[in-house]
C-alpha cells in the first residue's frame, strides 16, 4: 500500500525559504510521476509543481515559476520542493501526490492516485 508523508512545513517571513520533503513507500516510486499541490483556506486544491519519473522533466504553476524547484531522489524514495522568496499568498497546506500508473506528467488532481496528509506552510510577517 502506497504511503506518502510530508515534512518541512512551518512559519516563515515573506521573502524567506522552506524545503518540503515527501517520503514515499509501498510502491514503485521510481517508475511514476509525482507532484506537489496546495490548498489555501476557502480555496480549491491547486497544482504547484510536477516531476516525471526520471526527474528529467518538470512543470510549474505560473505563480511559483522561478521561485520553487521540485526534485526527487529515486534511490531514497523522496520527493522535495525548495521554495524561495515566499509570499503571503503561498500560505496553504501542501500535499505530495503520486500519479496513476501510465499517466503522463499532468497538472490535474484527478490524475494522481495517492496523496499525503499535507504539511502547513504559513508565510507571514
Amino acid at each position: 500500500q502506497v504511503q506518502l508523508e510530508e515534512s518541512g512545513g512551518g512559519l516563515v517571513h515573506p521573502g524567506g525559504s522552506l524545503k518540503l520533503s515527501c517520503s514515499a513507500s509501498g510502491g514503485t516510486f521510481k517508475l511514476d510521476d509525482m507532484a506537489w499541490f496546495r490548498q489555501a483556506p476557502g480555496k480549491e486544491r491547486e497544482f504547484v509543481a510536477g516531476i516525471n519519473w526520471t526527474g528529467a522533466k518538470t512543470i510549474y504553476a505560473d505563480s511559483v515559476k522561478g521561485r520553487f524547484t521540485i526534485s526527487r531522489d529515486n534511490d531514497k524514495n523522496i520527493l522535495s520542493i525548495q521554495m524561495n522568496n515566499l509570499k503571503p499568498e503561498d500560505t496553504a497546506v501542501y500535499y505530495c501526490a503520486w500519479s496513476r500508473p501510465g499517466v503522463q506528467l499532468t497538472t490535474l488532481a484527478g490524475d494522481y492516485a495517492h496523496w499525503g496528509q499535507g504539511t502547513q506552510v504559513t508565510v507571514s510577517s
